[in-house]
């Protein structure tokens, strides 16, 4: 059937009652309207390419136009004649996987360059960004994705956190370099030289005047051994929450980790102070192979965010007691009962106390500790240890840090020079805190930890 194609002309077309009717027009003859019985009608460009016939799908009428069909179907036909075959890169396209589906065969495939696979953190971190972030191309082809699409993803999500939003990127492209790897995808990277964030400088440590309160802090916390533990090692958050007794020579005072976010093994040095706290530990925790045991599916602790919150809640609200204290303006019945508030609503606490502060104008910067990270109980043994003299290459190897020019320095030190430097920085620290006195060996006053 052929017809110069008109919206009223199609529109009163009976649907067949079997099978479908191909309506010819008769302006483009290689435009046709395919009618099926339930009614469905539907725009294609019909060519035949080396024999065969090719059906190139353009739209369903009438959502697209006649007027639109003929343009669409002029460009098909175009592409045709340059020798191209439209239909062949719409049946790619469609086999082609998804964002998706390339991203979940990178989680469970791909390697590292040691040749380990990806680390179960790490493929929460990336699923989590995935989830939260790059949902509007979970379905998309992956030639389907455009640059400018990874850029308002990363423009949008720089708004709530510009870390995320340049792993967002770091992401995409790794998925698309394993693509390219197991040539699955050969076109352009949409997230290469996007331009990311400026890194902020961090350079934040727990100082003198703030010790004393923040080791007060960690002593009465459920979480004190880990935080402890967290200080005098000076190691890696997750290594911590990992840590393993089968991992642990208390009579060497040497921890070993077999692999690091380095992707290098590292030998810890313990300050006898840390083997105290694990020997004790050790008592409390027999029949887990975890030194910090936890009941979800990892078999170890997993977030201690929300205890280090309430550490640095209790030390920020005594020294600001403290100052409130000194002027005057606390009497010593308020005193008491702010500390008895502290322990058992350190929230409530929190709210009425800074309240008070801004009230008499008191600088924040004068007893908020808030924004010390977990991680910076690593960078606070790193510059106690600068700070009681030893080398960079001291405080390199203690920390595993890893850079081009110093990675041969550390293979050639030993743990001697490393221990004597942890030791003295442990003891600087805690002499600092006002828990020790110089010469002395202490064990740390601890609340008797429930995990």
């Amino acid at each position: 059937m052929k017809l110069k194609f008109t919206k009223t002309a199609l529109m009163a077309i009976e649907p067949p009652a079997i099978n479908r009717l191909n309506v010819y027009d008769t302006e483009i003859p290689k435009l046709v309207l395919r009618i099926t019985a339930a009614g469905s009608r539907t725009f294609y460009v019909i060519k035949r390419v080396a024999g065969a016939m090719e059906w190139v799908k353009l739209g369903s009428f009438p959502e697209m136009t006649v007027e639109q069909a003929r343009t669409n179907a002029q460009k098909v036909l175009s592409e045709f004649a340059t020798g191209a075959n439209p239909a062949a890169v719409r049946r790619a396209i469609r086999e082609e996987p998804t964002f998706l589906d390339v991203f979940q065969q990178y989680l469970s495939e791909k390697k590292k360059r040691d040749g380990s696979p990806l680390s179960e953190r790490t493929k929460r971190d990336y699923t989590d960004v995935v989830n939260m972030y790059l949902a509007p191309i979970h379905s998309s082809k992956l030639s389907q994705i455009t640059r400018s699409e990874i850029k308002t993803i990363h423009s949008r999500t720089t708004k709530k956190s510009p870390a995320q939003a340049d792993r967002a990127i770091i992401v995409v492209s790794s998925v698309y370099n394993f693509a390219a790897d197991l040539e699955m995808f050969t076109g352009s990277n949409p997230a290469s030289r996007i331009q990311k964030n400026p890194a902020p400088s961090r350079d934040r440590f727990a100082l003198a005047p703030e010790l004393p309160y923040l080791m007060e802090a960690i002593a009465e916390s459920d979480l004190c051994d880990f935080f402890l533990l967290s200080l005098l090692t000076g190691a890696r958050r997750s290594n911590v929450q990992e840590m393993a007794w089968r991992d642990l020579d208390m009579d060497a005072a040497v921890w070993r980790l077999g692999m690091t976010k380095n992707g290098t093994p590292q030998n810890v040095t313990l300050s006898p102070e840390a083997v105290t706290t694990l020997r004790n530990r050790q008592r409390q925790t027999k029949g887990s192979s975890f030194v910090f045991p936890g009941s979800g599916k990892t078999g170890h602790l997993v977030e201690p965010k929300k205890a280090w919150a309430t550490v640095l809640r209790r030390a920020s609200m005594r020294r600001l007691l403290d100052l409130l204290e000194q002027n005057e303006k606390l009497s010593s019945d308020e005193r008491q009962f702010a500390d008895a508030l502290l322990l058992s609503a350190s929230a409530k606490a929190d709210k009425q106390y800074r309240a008070l502060a801004n009230e008499l104008g008191i600088d924040p910067a004068l007893y908020d500790m808030a924004d010390l990270r977990i991680h910076d109980l690593r960078r606070t043994l790193g510059s106690w240890q600068a700070k009681t003299g030893a080398s960079l290459a001291i405080i390199g190897k203690s920390l595993n840090h890893k850079t081009h020019q110093a990675t041969q320095i550390y293979a050639r030190l030993d743990l001697d020079p490393v221990r004597q430097s942890v030791n003295t920085a442990t003891q600087a620290m805690l002499e600092a805190a006002g828990r020790k006195r110089p010469a002395d060996v202490v064990s740390l006053p601890r609340k008797t930890s429930t995990i």
